[in-house]
Order: C-alpha cells, then sequence, then structure tokens
C-alpha cells in the first residue's frame, strides 16, 4: 500500500549524493570491521548491522538539519547518526569501549548519544525497544513550548523524529506516542523501517496485516506516508514530505518504508529461521546496489563512488587506530557521575544538555530556618504553594499528569495551578505513565523542568522502564546528558487501603541507580524537601503519603518561600540515650505517639530522604544508646529496613546491646477493611510494645 500523495513542494530536496554515498560507506565498511575483526578479537561484545536500512536512514539524516532538531533512535540508527558529524574515532572508540565515544565503555557501543549545541542531536538511546518513542514526544513538545510560550523563535521549523522497526510498533511506548501526538498536534516523524523481523518474530505477530501504515489509515491528525525504502527516488520524496509537513505545523507524520535486513539481527544471529529463497531475495534488494545504479545514470562519475570506498576503508582503518591508542576508562571512576557532580569551587559540573544552567535556576541559600508564624496548614496546601512559587519564579517548569488541571488532582493538590500559570504549562495528559514519564526525559534534555505526577505509587509500574533509564542517563553518558525532573507520587494507606491505591513499595525505587527519593512526614519538610528537588540537578522521586495530605498532626506553618531542607539530613523528633528509632513517612507520627506512651527515652530519627540518607546521623544515634529499632510502612523483606540494619551490624557491631529490630508490614498486600489495615500496619500499640522489649532486653 501508497498513501503517498504527490504534492508541489516548494521544499523539494536535493540530496547531497556525494556525501550520502561517503556515508553509506562508511556505514558499511565499520559493520564489516566490527563483524570481520573486532568481534572475533573480542574488542567488542555486540553488533548491529545497518545494513540494508543504511541508504533510507541517510537521505532522511540529510534533512534532520535544525539547530534544534532531534532524533530518538535504536540499536540499527548509526546511519542516520553519521549525518551529524560526529567523530568517527568516537564510533569506533564506542564499538571497542575506550574513553570517549559515547560513554566511556559504561554502555554498548550502538547504544548511542550526540549532543550539540550547532545542529541536530541524538538523544541518548535506551536499550529497550519501543523506549525511543515518548522522549521524542517530550522533545517534540518542548519545541513547541519555547516558540509559542516563552516566543523564542529559534525554535520555528524545528522537529523530532522517533527512528524504530516495525516490532517496535507493538509496544506501549508507540501506542503513547502516537497518542500524544495526534492530540497535541506536535512536530514529529515516527520513521518506522519495516524489515518484517523482530529478531526471528514474524511482522503478523507484530501487527495486523503486517503494516502499521495500513492499519493507522483512519488515525486523526497523522500524515501516512508508505513505500519502499529500496526506492531511491521514492524514498527521496517520502522523506521530503515528511520532513516538510512536520515542518510546516501541521502535526505529526507516521513513515513506513520497507527494507531488507541483510544481516542477522545481532552478529551472533545465524537467521536459520529464514528459508535460502528469504535471504536471497533480501539481498537483491540490497539498496546500496540500488543507488549506485540510479546515480550511474549521469548523476555520479564510477570513479568518484570507487574512490569513496576506498577513502571509507582508509577513514575507519586510521579511526580504529586512533580509537585503539585511547585509555580505557580509569576504574577510580566507574561511580563517577551516578548523580551530578560539583568542581572544587563547588559549581555543578554541567551536562552537555539536560537540565537547566546555573543562571536560570532559582538560587539556593540553604534557607533551614523555618518561618513557624503562621497558620498551620496540611500538606496539600503546603505543596502547592511550594508548586505555585517555584512555578512564578521558574518559566521553564511545567506540572503535568492525569486530572492535574481543571480538577486539581485526585488529591486537589494542584488546585488552581492552571487557571493562574496557564494550560500550556499545567495540563493534563492521556492515561498513559508511559507517556507521562517518557515524555519527561526529553523535556528534560530539552532544559525545561518537568514536574509529572502519577496518581498512586502502583501506577507508575507501567513507567518503570524509563523511571529506570532515566535514573541511569547521566552515568550511562558520562555526564554528556542529564534529566532532572520531580516525579510526584501519592501512596501508602489511607483511612483503608487496598492492592492498588495504598501500596509503598519505596524500595523499589532505591534500586533505581541515580535517583533521589523523599518521603516527607509533614507540611514543613515538604515545603523544603519539594524546594530543594525543583532547585536541584538530579531525578527526584518526591512520595506524598496519603495518610498525611491532610492529617492534623502533619500540619505545620507554612516556613517560607526560600525555605529549603537539603537532601540527606535526618530530622531528631525526641532525644535520649536508651534506645534509637529509625522511621519516615507516615510512621513517624506514630513513632513519636508510641515513645510518648512509652515514656523512655528515645532518639527519634526521621530520615526525611532515603537517598540518600543521612547515615552517620544513624550510627552516631546508636552508637549513644546501643539499641534500635526501624520501623517502615513497606514490606519487611528487603525493605529499606533490612539496608539500615545490615550498615549498623557491619560498622558499629560492638556498640550494639541488643539486636536491631524492624518493625514494619508483613509480606503482604496492604489488605481493604480497616480492621485488617490496623493489624497490618505497625500500630502505636505494637511500636510502644518493642519499644519496651528492646530495652528490656
Amino acid at each position: 500500500m501508497n498513501q503517498h500523495v504527490k504534492q508541489k513542494n516548494s521544499n523539494k530536496y536535493i540530496p547531497d549524493w556525494k556525501r550520502i554515498v561517503d556515508l553509506l560507506h562508511l556505514s558499511r565498511e565499520i559493520d564489516r570491521l566490527e563483524v570481520e575483526e573486532l568481534l572475533p578479537t573480542q574488542q567488542m561484545y555486540y553488533q548491529f548491522s545497518a545494513a540494508g536500512h543504511d541508504v533510507s536512514q541517510l537521505i532522511l539524516g540529510g534533512q534532520i538539519n535544525h539547530k534544534h532538531d532531534a532524533i530518538t533512535g535504536y540499536y540499527r540508527s548509526r546511519p542516520i547518526l553519521l549525518n551529524f558529524d560526529v567523530d568517527l574515532d568516537d564510533v569506533i572508540a564506542a564499538s571497542i569501549l575506550k574513553l570517549g565515544g559515547y560513554s566511556d565503555g559504561r554502555d554498548i557501543g550502538h547504544v548511542f548519544n550526540h549532543a550539540s549545541e550547532i545542529g541536530p542531536s541524538a538523544l541518548p538511546m535506551a536499550g529497550g525497544v519501543g523506549a525511543q518513542f515518548t522522549p521524542a514526544i517530550g522533545w517534540a513538545q518542548s519545541i513547541v513550548y519555547y516558540r509559542e510560550t516563552l516566543g523564542n523563535k529559534e525554535y520555528n521549523e524545528a522537529i523530532a523524529v522517533a527512528h524504530g522497526g516495525e516490532a517496535s510498533c507493538a509496544t506501549n511506548g508507540f501506542w503513547s506516542a502516537l497518542t500524544i501526538a495526534t492530540t497535541q498536534n506536535l512536530p514529529i516523524i515516527f520513521y518506522i523501517e519495516d524489515n518484517g523481523y523482530g529478531i526471528s518474530t514474524t511482522s503478523d505477530f507484530q501487527t495486523p496485516g503486517e503494516n502499521i501504515a495500513a492499519n493507522l489509515s483512519s488515525f486523526k491528525n497523522l500524515l501516512i506516508l508508505d513505500g519502499d525504502g529500496t526506492d531511491i527516488e521514492q524514498t527521496v520524496e517520502l522523506t521530503n514530505e515528511a520532513v516538510t509537513h512536520a515542518r510546516s505545523g501541521k502535526g505529526a507524520v507516521l513513515l513506513r518504508l520497507t527494507v531488507p535486513r541483510l544481516s542477522g539481527h545481532s552478529a551472533q544471529d545465524t537467521q536459520a529461521y529464514k528459508s535460502v529463497e528469504t535471504i536471497d531475495s533480501e539481498n537483491k534488494r540490497d539498496p546500496l546496489k540500488k543507488l549506485k545504479t540510479y546515480l550511474s545514470k549521469g548523476m555520479l562519475d564510477k570513479n568518484i563512488w570507487d574512490q569513496s570506498q576506498l577513502d571509507a576503508k582508509f577513514l575507519v582503518a586510521n579511526a580504529l587506530k586512533n580509537a585503539q591508542s585511547r585509555n580505557d576508562l580509569d576504574v577510580e571512576l566507574l561511580s563517577k557521575f551516578v548523580f551530578s557532580e560539583k568542581d572544587e569551587n563547588g559549581e555543578y559540573i554541567a551536562a552537555k544538555m539536560g537540565g537547566l544552567s546555573k543562571l536560570e535556576k532559582p538560587s539556593i541559600d540553604n534557607n533551614v530556618v523555618p518561618d513557624i508564624s503562621g497558620a498551620r496548614i496540611n500538606m496539600v496546601r503546603a505543596i502547592r504553594q511550594t508548586l505555585d512559587v517555584e512555578l512564578s519564579l521558574n518559566p521553564k517548569m511545567m506540572i503535568f499528569g492525569e486530572d492535574i488541571g481543571e480538577k486539581g488532582g485526585v488529591h486537589a493538590v494542584t488546585a488552581g495551578l492552571q487557571k493562574k500559570h496557564g494550560r500550556d504549562r499545567v495540563f493534563n495528559t492521556s492515561l498513559s505513565e508511559e507517556g507521562i514519564i517518557g515524555r519527561s526525559v526529553g523535556m528534560a534534555i530539552a532544559g525545561l523542568l518537568p514536574v509529572p505526577e502519577i496518581q498512586f505509587r502502583k501506577y507508575a509500574d507501567p513507567a518503570c522502564e524509563h523511571l529506570t533509564d532515566i535514573g541511569t542517563l547521566r552515568w550511562r553518558t558520562g555526564n554528556r546528558f542529564a534529566a532532572p525532573m520531580v516525579v510526584r507520587m501519592a501512596g501508602g494507606f489511607f483511612k483503608c487501603g487496598d492492592p492498588w491505591h495504598s501500596q509503598s513499595n519505596e524500595v523499589q525505587f532505591l534500586h533505581a541507580i541515580g535517583w533521589h527519593l523523599a518521603m516527607p512526614s509533614n507540611a514543613q519538610d515538604a515545603v523544603g524537601l519539594l524546594r530543594a528537588a525543583l532547585r536541584g540537578n538530579d531525578p527526584v522521586i518526591f512520595f506524598e503519603h496519603r495518610a498525611m495530605l491532610d492529617h492534623v498532626w502533619a500540619r505545620k506553618p507554612y516556613p517560607g518561600d526560600d525555605y529549603i531542607i537539603p537532601f540527606g539530613k535526618a530530622n531528631l523528633i525526641t532525644r535520649g540515650d536508651e534506645l534509637t528509632i529509625v522511621t519516615w513517612g507516615a510512621m513517624v507520627e506514630r513513632c513519636q505517639a508510641a515513645v510518648q506512651k512509652s515514656e523512655k527515652n528515645v532518639d527519634l530519627i526521621d530520615l526525611r530522604t532515603l537517598s540518600p540518607w543521612d547515615k552517620s546521623a544513624v550510627l552516631d544515634s546508636v552508637k549513644k544508646t546501643s539499641r534500635c529499632i526501624i520501623v517502615h510502612e513497606d514490606n519487611i523483606s528487603a525493605g529499606f529496613g533490612a539496608e539500615i540494619s545490615a550498615t549498623i551490624m557491619s560498622e558499629i557491631f560492638m556498640d550494639l546491646d541488643a539486636p536491631v529490630m524492624r518493625l514494619t508490614m508483613p509480606d503482604i498486600p496492604s489488605p481493604h477493611a480497616s480492621f485488617l489495615l490496623d493489624v497490618a500496619v505497625p500500630s502505636v500499640d505494637e511500636i510502644t510494645k518493642k519499644i519496651n522489649e528492646i530495652i528490656a532486653f
């Protein structure tokens, strides 16, 4: 099926065939080098050839040339990256895991990125198929925001390109991105190169009828272009129409081009699942051969073609020599840039792309002295007021999620913010956590500050792939890219529980490397921690406990528009020398009540943040008291209390006079009936009993 309709086009693309041929030969020679030399000598471990996909990528890539264009790709996207004038030494260094490249050896060489201030960029790709789509949406939405809300005309006609194979069209990310693009009329091209296989699985398992373009023919607000990526003239015409349409502001494009995969999925794939006839048919469609024939008709001299092949061999051999002379990553630097870092002057070491500059961020003066003169307010109002203040100070901050606009969120935290700050800064989203978090990646890399809301903790599960990838982004790119954001999510028990809305499970995010995690217990701490997160330089999970949003105990005076609590700084609620209790979130209130009921002298520590956590405060206290109870709502097995306990046991074991005890929910989901919930969650009476037991030990 070909849904392309010819149009008169004043922006007709005239390919630079010499450049395309040079890049094509470079791409094929790099593939040959990797398969024939680098893999057999174990200088690299994974190889994904782009042969067969390369010509159409290069024709499209020659048109991705705006300063603020960006592409998100996948492991077969290297030819289109070569269009962006990447350093060839870096391309080879990435393959053989040397310094430079895209990650300094931290990531697979084909998992590329390219940060550019003067031309198009390639956002860091993720290893997961389909994970490239919603970050591209975030970039496209950022283009619109810069252009229309901030009035930056530099973004006129800029576009995003999401590049994937046909199997990726079966993923959540693809459908979420498609929904956002077409409902928001975003400047994005979905470029799908269809080779008929997802590794060995044929297209009929991915898409009914094996043609995603045909299936989307009735989709609104989407230009659909469908053709043969080995037909040179058609590829030029279709890619030109796609780019022209996206740049014109008319909305999204889906461009599907069929191409042959002239190798296995990876170099280790023998393609035993393909018949001899199928492989022969694919080889006959080799676009390199078709391009050579096409250009031989007076468009490019044969000598130029032959010399280009020779030049590619020389250039790649020279790049290999240069890359092999580079050093390996110093193992002492292996843990560098898990989080943002500061230089010797105390200034953040900026990523090449991502986050706000020092001049754009509101100041952080570590004002930890709260103003307590005002009336007590609940946590809902405290969070809302902090968001309001920061929106006023930071024009690049955006809040979005399901129902957070006119309704003000299901917990009423964002009530009134859309009316005050506008629909372009506080807006509803489609019902897709994948889309909510995935788009945040592109926004953050574009220099905006996304503040997405997840309605309930468990609803974050569909977004966990992106949550994991966001945390590792700075590390795996060697600080070339960063994606600071603040993800607000509510969770924990309320007047009742249930397995869907009352989950805590904060420990999962402590295994998501690169994230900070805040769990405030009261309104004052919520203000200070949220402001620190919004003015910080790392991704943050900000957990808003449902039981504390309007709890009387959690109400405090608004501490001021500059009040900040540094992450990793615990709060000592009560002081004593008989016992240390370590807790956080909703358990702080219950622990304080238990301490009062027991009439014991207790150091009660509210950690406030779990990543980082205030280890020194805990160890210093336990050294003094020689006893410790850790209380948390999360399940006991592998809960964060186990980490705290292990730290105490390994570092100050000889200071203990009793075993470290944990009091938590058992290993069950949160029950719905209130009387069952009372049994499951540590109660004041249970905590009091445990206090007396361990002091008497």
